[in-house]
């Protein structure tokens, strides 16, 4: 007890007093509640204001590390403000895989005309929709069957006249 200062020596026993079940004095008590009305908080002190729900939300996000799938589902819902009405009618976003999305068209015309306007596209991504982490654009044209899987193939003759 010595080594103790001496401030400390009353918490220390009112400690002990309510984990034994004990009462308190009523000096204990007084000082406890001094204390508390010092420390508490106030009905118009600093940083008592609420917060906006958006900010909030916006801060749970970012904590979260959700803000990346959020921006690219947003992206998916606002293809018409990317692409354009026209484009956007004849187009939608299949798939996002390693900050590439792939858009498919109706037809392979559109796919072409979308592909010479890969970059005004691939801006206008980056500006809006900078935690997306879209790198590059990818436009198929309908989906017809394929022999070609995966991004990597090695050329040569394919399928023949297999079909009999």
């Amino acid at each position: 007890m010595p080594d103790e200062p001496v401030d400390e020596i009353p918490e220390t026993l009112a400690t002990y007093l309510r984990l034994r079940g004990l009462p308190l004095s009523r000096a204990a008590k007084r000082r406890r509640r001094r204390r508390g009305e010092q420390e508490g908080s106030k009905p118009f002190a600093k940083g008592r204001d609420p917060h906006l729900l958006g900010d909030a939300l916006d801060a749970l996000t970012a904590a979260s590390g959700w803000k990346p799938q959020l921006e690219r589902e947003e992206l998916t819902l606002n293809w018409e403000e990317i692409a354009g009405a026209d484009n956007a009618a004849h187009s939608h976003i299949e798939t996002f895989a390693e900050g590439t999305v792939v858009v498919r068209c109706d037809s392979t015309a559109r796919g072409t005309q979308m592909r010479m306007m890969r970059a005004a596209f691939l801006t206008r991504i980056v500006h809006l929709y900078p935690e997306a982490g879209v790198k590059e654009i990818r436009f198929f044209g309908p989906d017809v069957p394929s022999w070609k899987h995966g991004s990597r193939r090695v050329q040569g003759r394919g399928p023949r006249d297999t079909y009999g």
